[in-house]
């Protein structure tokens, strides 16, 4: 497609959605709801009648029957989960069911993410079962850890896995229950739930054969943690995931869990007014940076916390470790960057990247590689030494596929990985990690040719009068927005500027005023790029009264309780 041409839609697609507002209609047909039936589910989703029976998911039934019996039985369970901001969540639904129906013989283990890495591991297994448990449930992880679970096996415990990861050819876990929709074996009509989101179903699965005593509907007040989760994780936001996420942020806006209050309340967020990007940039970063610093357990303890005491503590020291991981990162993001470019990733042809340092904490290396794969557009692998490990992450753009590129490498490379198409993990041999490159790129080869990726996907040319309450409105009702849901862009032709300064602390963020035909102005801002990066690109100083060309988001912001309708700039041409 051409970079910053309009998709076109054809009048039968058009034809489909004529009830609609013109402006709703175009962004529903791009994002490939093309009948009056589509379009009614996804503009209302319906928590009643939009979610799938959950036992039409492999193992559920098993699953389930266990889980309670483990209850009625008095056993002990212990939770593990991962350590994520999907896998923490999880965590806290299983938390807070049991708390409700006053069951006390729950445990929770989370791994240390540098000691221990991903997943369920051998070494753990003796300390849970001297727990004292009997049955193990894993959250957000579990599908790949076939000792573990042999371990486990071995001492007495019995596991269920919940998990959404892809699975190993022909190594499955001899766990009792493997509740996955990602198995291949298991039929259920969706596949793109994320841990957190297998957990509120099973939940709802128990509550279908034994209430223990609950009202009905109780457990939408759960909405809250799986919407972060779904938010969170690299998740499609379609189908059940749309619903979820919807409802999750309503359940947010109005949750009386202290430690969200406490975090809300110290990153300065209107509580009324969250939305994805709340989740996204400042929720989520705070809850992972318990694990990527230190100990995820901090993040655990703020989102179970029972008084605003405790609460505040943890979300002030969240809040500064968030701080710290911050500045490591940015560290290394301009390292790896300025390393990236003097291989000449773009001139060269590089189809993945791979780079690693020992000196690298890995646990701060996934939002380094998705700020490179984001830039370069192809797979990033990133990796450091944890303990006596080499271990990292990686990050690809849509059309790829990391685990598949990982299951490419010949055996012996790497000791372990796992993860989503976009996302993943892995650790290394001590006497490969010097071939890392070389496999990747050779797995990549043999993959073919993958679809040339779109510049931008511009849903429609707007003018600036279009920039208006009713428009946002039609807008909002197909968020949230996210992967396989992308926020509309917009393209914008012959805007006249009225005002460009640069604003923030440190001047590093750009303001471009424009005025409307009734004489209104219209706000159009771009964060951490200058007035200059933008003059370089077009090749002139912008000045008032020049007619420029632009895309944008359309967006509301809410800075300082001033609602404000403001578009965010793409890029300027």
């Amino acid at each position: 497609m051409k970079k910053h041409a309009v998709k076109g839609i054809s009048e039968k697609e058009m034809a489909e959605l004529l009830h609609l507002p013109s402006i709703q209609r175009k962004l529903l047909i791009n994002r490939g709801i093309k009948s009056a039936g589509e379009a009614v589910k996804f503009l209302k989703s319906d928590y009643n009648t939009h979610l799938h029976d959950p036992f039409l998911m492999k193992d559920m039934d098993k699953a389930v029957d266990r889980i309670i019996k483990a209850i009625k039985n008095d056993e002990v369970i212990t939770i593990w989960s991962d350590y994520d901001a999907d896998g923490i969540p999880g965590a806290v639904i299983f938390h807070d069911f049991f708390k409700r129906i006053n069951y006390g013989k729950a445990r929770f283990y989370i791994p240390h993410r540098n000691d221990e890495g991903f997943g369920l591991n051998v070494g753990a297994m003796d300390e849970v079962r001297d727990y004292g448990t009997n049955l193990l449930i894993s959250v957000d992880c579990g599908i790949v850890d076939v000792d573990a679970v042999d371990k486990a096996n071995e001492l007495g415990m019995e596991v269920i896995i919940t998990d959404h990861h892809k699975e190993q050819e022909g190594r499955i876990p001899k766990a009792f229950a493997i509740v996955n929709p990602n198995q291949k074996a298991c039929g259920y009509p969706f596949k793109g739930l994320c841990g957190a989101g297998v957990v509120f179903k099973i939940i709802n699965a128990i509550l279908q054969k034994d209430r223990f005593d609950l009202k009905e509907g109780m457990e939408k007040w759960f909405l809250d943690l799986v919407g972060i989760a779904t938010l969170s994780d690299m998740v499609p936001l379609v189908d059940e995931n749309r619903v979820m996420a919807k409802f999750g942020i309503s359940v947010l806006r109005k949750t009386q869990r202290k430690g969200l209050l406490s975090l809300f309340r110290n990153a300065k967020l209107d509580i009324s007014n969250i939305n994805e990007d709340d989740i996204g940039f400042t929720l989520s970063p705070r809850i992972n940076s318990a694990s990527r610093m230190g100990e995820a357990s901090h993040a655990f303890d703020l989102l179970t916390a029972d008084n605003f005491s405790d609460a505040e503590k943890l979300a002030i020291f969240l809040e500064k470790i968030n701080n710290e991981r911050k500045g490591i990162t940015a560290s290394i993001t301009k390292h790896v960057k300025k390393l990236a470019k003097e291989r000449g990733v773009v001139e060269n042809g590089i189809k993945v990247l791979v780079m690693g340092n020992p000196e690298w904490k890995p646990t701060l290396l996934g939002p380094v590689a998705n700020n490179l794969s984001d830039e370069f557009n192809i797979p990033v692998f990133l990796w450091g030494r944890s303990s006596n490990d080499i271990k990292g992450s990686c990050r690809a753009p849509d059309g790829h596929n990391v685990v598949a590129l990982m299951q490419g490498v010949k055996q012996g490379v790497f000791k372990e990985f796992g993860g989503h198409s976009c996302s993943g993990g892995f650790s290394v041999h001590e006497d490969q990690i010097h071939f890392l490159d070389e496999e990747l790129n050779k797995a990549m080869e043999s993959m073919g040719e993958l679809p040339e990726v779109e510049d931008d996907f511009i849903d429609s040319e707007l003018n600036l009068d279009e920039v208006n309450e009713d428009n946002w409105k039609l807008i909002e009702e197909v968020s949230p927005f996210g992967m396989d849901n992308p926020k509309p862009i917009f393209l914008f032709k012959n805007a006249e500027v009225a005002g460009v300064k640069s604003f923030g602390k440190e001047n590093n963020h750009t303001e471009i005023l424009f005025k409307n035909s009734l004489g209104r102005k219209i706000q159009a801002i771009s964060f951490f790029i200058v007035p200059a990066d933008f003059e370089k690109k077009i090749g002139k100083k912008i000045n008032v009264g020049d007619l420029i060309n632009l895309t944008a988001n359309m967006e509301k912001s809410f800075f300082r309780n001033r609602p404000e309708l403001r578009l965010r700039i793409i890029d300027i041409f």
